[in-house]
């Protein structure tokens, strides 16, 4: 930890640049999201920049008041006091509109800007592989659409308005001090060297730690996230509690990271308000001896102090906005690195129509696969797979658990591509065919179903949105759904809670099988699908499983062989490698087999709790 300080400190000035370039670069990408908006954008700048030049205005405006009372510039024709005043109050009431315009414009195009940026944000995040998901947490990633993007609305509405105001206010005030006093203006202006470089260094420290704010709120967020997708599993374990500390200790990190930012800022604003009052006690000084001296009038003392304090409040602003821009651009970073990452496709709000895709025929052939995970790459899950499905055939995979047969059917649908070898479908390699199409004509019905918030109507046409309500009623029919569902009260309009809590396992099972059927897919893929059912739901969602299988190629995960009998065939999976296949009365042939040992186990069980069942009384 002491050799990367020192390295810090002692090393690295010229990358640390062209780090800070970078950002800048990264966040003015962000602000292209502006383009759409320009000719808005640019009338609220032309109205921002008026508005703060008629502040400048006042202070000379007030000067001139002064003089004017006080007759202290005989001979000249200055205007009346009571024309003066009126000027000041047009000026006033011309200042007001344009600074209303330019809120309502500054709002209501960086609003705008930030809806395309969280719409292109999130379409980029659910376009990304799942080799992206398996080395991100869910919370982190959320945290991005939310706290990181919030900074940077902050900035588009707040931030650069202020920044431009009081650029003006500066530039302008620092002007027209010359004007009134070069004398004054040199000594006003010798303190701007040394807190630029005081800015700077206090610049790079506050988004160095903006950040890891930023990331530790994001793992407070992940906990957040992880808590509430398995609250059933902290409720039966008791370990509520555990939760709570587990959050409690991410806060402390947050908190931590956040105070030492704070400390930060707070010993910049103090210095610069320091060194700002400083220089204008110094020049008020110096302005009172040229006053006694004759070399200004009263008038032209007060519009210096008057610009000088522009000076000074704009300087001040700039510690604040210099801190938050720090804390803005720690935030672009880490969306421009959402957005650079390469999706698998490109999403659109409104695509435009294309031919359908040709329906597959079903034939799958893999050639010598093999795959390791991209989080885990010391370790090679497949060892060269070589399997065949004609169309129409039933393929049931079976082994131990942690075999790979998951991540085969996980390779069909192209949620990770092979390492080596590779998977035809119909004679034509999967990646050559586009993803969307390729998805299109398959179906999963998981182990695990995941139902989304909304109604049962709703959650069925997930596998073809835009379906009709006939079309939903006939898949639930056939999938022995419709009977239930019109046992609620409002029917297929029943919200189904967050995950589908209000439904028992055997229903969402149902209701997810519904949903594969109205796919109407070329390729069917069940895992487990009728894991969660009671017997007699089994025999009959095993009944409309089977029409479903009819005339389409079906890959089955099983680990009840009792469940994959009468596949057509039956591919036995162990260590990542195909050792066994065939029917089911011929791998049970094999002397020694693997699939004969399965079976011979799953048989023992059976016995073993038809022992332990209660006979009739």
């Amino acid at each position: 930890m002491a050799r990367h300080s020192r390295n810090d400190q002692a090393g690295i000035d010229l990358p640390k640049a062209r780090i800070d370039r970078e950002s800048v670069r990264q966040a003015l990408e962000l602000f292209g999201y502006l383009r759409p908006y320009r000719v808005r954008f640019t009338l609220a700048l032309l109205a921002l920049l008026c508005s703060s030049s008629l502040s400048l205005a006042f202070p000379y405006l007030a000067g001139s008041l002064i003089d004017a009372a006080a007759g202290s510039t005989p001979g000249k024709a200055l205007p009346n006091v009571n024309g003066i005043a009126l000027l000041l109050m047009g000026i006033l009431l011309i200042q007001s509109m344009f600074l209303f315009f330019h809120a309502l414009s500054f709002a209501t195009v960086g609003q705008r800007s930030l809806v395309d940026l969280r719409r292109d944000t999130y379409a980029r995040l659910i376009s990304l592989p799942m080799s992206f998901f398996g080395q991100r947490r869910v919370g982190e990633l959320a945290s991005r659409l939310s706290a990181d993007l919030v900074q940077i609305e902050d900035t588009l509405i707040s931030l650069l308005p202020q920044f431009i105001r009081q650029m003006t206010l500066l530039a302008g005030g620092v002007v027209l001090i010359a004007i009134t006093s070069l004398k004054l203006t040199a000594m006003m202006l010798a303190s701007l060297p040394v807190l630029t470089v005081v800015a700077v260094v206090f610049g790079r420290r506050t988004r160095r730690v903006a950040r890891e704010a930023q990331d530790r709120l994001a793992d407070t967020a992940t906990i957040v996230e992880e808590t509430l997708q398995g609250i059933v599993n902290v409720k039966a374990f008791s370990n509520e509690g555990h939760e709570l500390r587990r959050y409690h200790e991410g806060l402390g990190h947050f908190l931590t990271a956040t105070l030492r930012g704070a400390r930060i800022r707070a010993a910049f604003v103090s210095f610069i308000v320091f060194a700002l009052f400083g220089t204008i006690v110094l020049v008020l000084w110096s302005g009172a001896r040229l006053l006694q001296a004759g070399e200004i009038t009263f008038g032209e003392l007060t519009r210096f102090i008057l610009y000088t304090t522009f000076v000074a409040g704009a300087m001040g602003q700039f510690a604040d906005l210099y801190s938050q821009l720090q804390k803005a651009i720690g935030a672009t970073q880490r969306v421009r690195e959402l957005l650079r990452e390469t999706g698998e496709i490109e999403i659109s709000l409104n695509p435009s129509p294309g031919p359908p895709p040709a329906r597959l025929n079903g034939e799958v052939r893999f050639e010598d696969v093999r795959f390791t995970y991209p989080s885990r790459e010391g370790f090679q899950v497949l060892h060269g797979i070589d399997l065949v499905a004609s169309p129409g055939q039933s393929i049931a995979l079976v082994g131990p658990s942690g075999a790979g047969k998951s991540t085969v059917l996980s390779l069909l649908m192209r949620l990770y591509d092979p390492t080596a070898g590779r998977i035809l479908l119909d004679g034509q390699d999967a990646r050559e065919i586009p993803l969307t199409d390729l998805r299109a004509q398959m179906s999963l019905v998981p182990q695990e179903v995941l139902l989304f918030g909304g109604t049962i109507a709703e959650n069925i046409a997930y596998g073809r949105p835009g379906a009709s309500q006939a079309e939903i009623e006939a898949a639930a029919r056939q999938a022995n759904a419709h009977q239930f569902i019109q046992s609620f009260p409002e029917g297929y309009l029943t919200l189904v809670g967050d995950r589908g809590i209000k439904l028992s396992g055997g229903q969402r099972q149902r209701i997810a099988i519904a949903r594969a059927i109205l796919r109407n897919p070329a390729i069917l893929i069940l895992d487990e699908a009728t894991s969660a059912l009671d017997s007699e739901s089994e025999g009959l969602i095993q009944e409309a499983l089977e029409s479903l299988m009819r005339g389409r190629t079906t890959f089955i995960i099983a680990h009840r062989l009792a469940t994959v009998r009468h596949a057509d065939r039956i591919v036995v999976i162990a260590d990542g490698r195909v050792v066994e296949t065939g029917r089911h009365e011929e791998l049970e042939q094999i002397p020694g087999g693997t699939y004969q040992k399965l079976a011979a186990m799953q048989f023992r069980e059976a016995a073993s709790r038809a022992e332990r069942t209660p006979g009739p009384i």
